[in-house]
This record gives structure tokens, C-alpha cells and sequence, in this order.
């Protein structure tokens, strides 16, 4: 009977272990499954939000390809004519401007500016539409500078200020510059070579080619182009500017025998420039070399900024040797 008992007790144990061990498995195989589950779950999501970043990445690479593509397609798009319309329609706003930009121009029979064409649009407006035809090709620039309205070539040139000021490289300013004394013949006006060369070729040749810069301005200086001589002159501005005097001295040197009274005027203007960026001291060295044979236009424009008396003491002196 004793036997019988401990068997039956021994059974009972078996029983009770076999029970919650077979419940730990249960759970622990529940526990594996939820957690399979959850990888699962937590893998699905990360792929699909990298699908999904994927795809958005994409989306905004061909939204941007797709924008850089319309903007090219835009520039290339940019015609001569579009902007010579827009002048066109300015100059109806701005028919006053006619009268006072004839006054300052000789459009007379024989006279520099005979076949000139002025519609009467201001320099601001016209700078505003060189503004908005930056990207203008080379191709259709020289249409406009091979235009007969006044206007019109001003805009092509002051194009050609903005795409030269924003060039990076000095293969692009070398193209702008060649560009720009390529179509020399159709910068055929005072204002045209002002507003322009001293920003275009003064200053290629004083920042990327400093060792032709004189050879260049001298030929300029020596041409049968009266504007191009005048280009010689005003580009030395930008060696002025940068406190360089040599080449301002020696082109207004050149120069000072020429006929013309609108390079008398250029080279008074330059030298003037020279004794107020410069030094007074630079001025009065060129005065008191050359004031005998200066032309009186040219000399009346240098010693404008001069004191009164510094001022008559030159124009005394010039005068007497005229009498």
C-alpha cells in the first residue's frame, strides 16, 4: 500500500511539471511568433518608407531636371525682335525724350550721327530692358548692334555689360570682349562707347591681359575710327580706377593732336578723372608738359575739379600762347 502511494504521488509531480512547461513553451512560442511578427511588421515599414523616399527623391530630381530643362529652353528663346518691340512700345510712353536725346546728338547732314534713328527712350528704361534680355545669345546681341535705332544698339551693348559682369571665367570675358571689338563699326556714338567700353575691354585688358593692355589701346588710338579712338581713351578708365596712370598718360598723349572734338573732350574727361582718383599732383606734371599744345576743350575739362586759381593760372597761360 505504501508502494502504491509514492507511485501515485510520483505520477501527480510528473503531472504537475509536465502541465506548466507545456504553458512556457505555449508562450514562449507565442512570444517568438509575435515577435517574427513584429520584425515583420517593423521591416515592412521601413521598406516601404524607403520606397517611399525613393520615390520622392526621384519625383524632385525629375521635377528639377524638369525645370532647369524649361529654363534653357526659355534663354535659348530670347529674340532680338521681342525686345526691340518692347523698346518700341516704351517710346510711345516717352515721346518727350526724343527732342532731348536729338539735343545732345549731331544727326545733321554730314554730321557724325546723320543716319542715326532715336525713338526717345531713356538710358534707365533701356538699361531695365537690358536687365530682362540678359540671357540673349551672342547671335541675337548682334542683331540689335547692327540695328539703325540709337536705342536699340545701346540695349545690345549694356547686354553685353550685364553677360560680361556675370561672367566667372576668363575664357567668357575673353569671348565678350572679342565679341564686343568685333562689332567696333556699330558702336558709333559718344554714349554708345561710354556706357560700354570702359566695363568691357578697360577692364579685361587691366585684370586678364595687363601685359597686351597698351599694345591694344594703342592700336585703338591709331585708328581712322574716331570712335574707336575714343574707345582707346574712355577704356582707361578702369586702369584709373585701379590707380594705374601710365596708359591714361600716354593714350591722352597720343591723342592730344587728333581733330576730333569729341576725343579732345575724352581725353580732358579721362584726365580729369586721373587728377581726382589719382592725385592733383599727377594732373598738374601732364598739365605743365603739355598745356602748350593742348587742345583748349581738352584742357578747359581736365583742370575742371582744379581750385580757381590753379584752374586760371592753365587757361591764362593757354590763352596767351593762342593770342
Amino acid at each position: 500500500m505504501a508502494t502504491k502511494k509514492t507511485s501515485t504521488k510520483k505520477t501527480s509531480t510528473k503531472k504537475a511539471n509536465t502541465k506548466p512547461k507545456k504553458t512556457s513553451t505555449k508562450k514562449a512560442s507565442t512570444a517568438k511568433k509575435n515577435g517574427t511578427k513584429k520584425t515583420s511588421t517593423k521591416k515592412a515599414s521601413t521598406s516601404k518608407k524607403a520606397s517611399t523616399s525613393k520615390k520622392a527623391s526621384t519625383n524632385k530630381k525629375a521635377s528639377t531636371t524638369k525645370k532647369t530643362s524649361t529654363k534653357k529652353t526659355n534663354t535659348k528663346a530670347v529674340k532680338a525682335s521681342e525686345l526691340v518691340k518692347d523698346l518700341k512700345a516704351l517710346a510711345k510712353k516717352e515721346k518727350s525724350k526724343k527732342v532731348k536725346a536729338d539735343r545732345f546728338h549731331k544727326t545733321g547732314k554730314g554730321e557724325y550721327g546723320e543716319k542715326d534713328v532715336f525713338i526717345g527712350v531713356s538710358v534707365p528704361s533701356i538699361r531695365a530692358q537690358a536687365k530682362k534680355y540678359k540671357e540673349m545669345s551672342n547671335k541675337e546681341i548682334e542683331k540689335l548692334l547692327k540695328d539703325k535705332i540709337h536705342e536699340v544698339r545701346m540695349a545690345g551693348l549694356l547686354i553685353l555689360v550685364e553677360k560680361y559682369e556675370k561672367a566667372k571665367t576668363k575664357a567668357e570675358k575673353k569671348e565678350i570682349a572679342g565679341f564686343y571689338l568685333a562689332n567696333s563699326q556699330y558702336i558709333n556714338s559718344w554714349d554708345l562707347v561710354d556706357l560700354s567700353v570702359y566695363k568691357i575691354l578697360g577692364d579685361f585688358l587691366l585684370e586678364e591681359a595687363p601685359k597686351k593692355a597698351y599694345s591694344v589701346l594703342n592700336k585703338l588710338a591709331s585708328s581712322k575710327n574716331m570712335w574707336e579712338r575714343r574707345m582707346a581713351m574712355v577704356s582707361t578708365l578702369s586702369f584709373i580706377k585701379a590707380g594705374r596712370k601710365e596708359e591714361v598718360k600716354k593714350i591722352a598723349k597720343k591723342l592730344l593732336k587728333d581733330g576730333e572734338d569729341l576725343i579732345h573732350k575724352a581725353s580732358g574727361w579721362m584726365l580729369r578723372e586721373m587728377g581726382k582718383r589719382i592725385g592733383e599732383d599727377e594732373l598738374k606734371k601732364f598739365l605743365d608738359e603739355n598745356h602748350k599744345i593742348m587742345p583748349k576743350v581738352a584742357l578747359r575739362y581736365a583742370v575742371e575739379k582744379l581750385d580757381k586759381k590753379t584752374r586760371d593760372l592753365y587757361l591764362k597761360a593757354k590763352n596767351r600762347i593762342n593770342n
